[in-house]
């Protein structure tokens, strides 16, 4: 096994009209606005940025995403990323009932040094970690919804 993959999904059901969520999701240099842990986001280009996390644990990761699929119709926004961590990341947007039904996935390799060095003990906290930053997510983009 390699302590280093790590495959994340996401589901969240939203009060909002998917295309709503869609426009919020697909505008990533506002992220910081809405969800905390999102704590700069820089465009290079039409398709690319470099982005810096940070969650709970004291460390911040930054890496450069370039959109790979943004297909409002089907509801799908994805990117791939390097830097900190490698791999890529898509939102799904699909009407549920009078709401809508987000779903993240992503697929990543961790580069960052320490994250590595910490991959075996580390494991189980980071995960933890990851889950407490899209908690935070749900929680902001639903803010974020209510005021525009």
């Amino acid at each position: 096994m390699d302590w280093t993959h790590y495959r994340f999904c996401s589901l969240w059901s939203l009060p909002a009209p998917p295309g709503a969520v869609y426009t919020v999701l697909e505008r990533a240099e506002d992220y910081p606005r809405w969800w905390p842990q999102v704590r700069a986001v820089t465009r290079l280009d039409d398709d690319t940025g470099v982005l810096t996390i940070r969650s709970v644990l004291p460390y911040a990761m930054t890496f450069t995403a370039r959109a790979t699929r943004h297909d409002r119709v089907a509801g799908i926004l994805e990117v791939v990323m390097s830097g900190d961590i490698d791999g890529w990341a898509r939102w799904t947007v699909t009407a549920d009932g009078p709401g809508t039904l987000v779903r993240y996935d992503q697929v990543v390799d961790v580069r960052k040094p320490l994250l590595r060095l910490l991959a075996v003990p580390g494991r189980p906290v980071f995960r933890f970690n990851h889950r407490l930053m899209m908690r935070a997510g749900r929680r902001g983009l639903l803010r974020r919804l209510r005021a525009v």
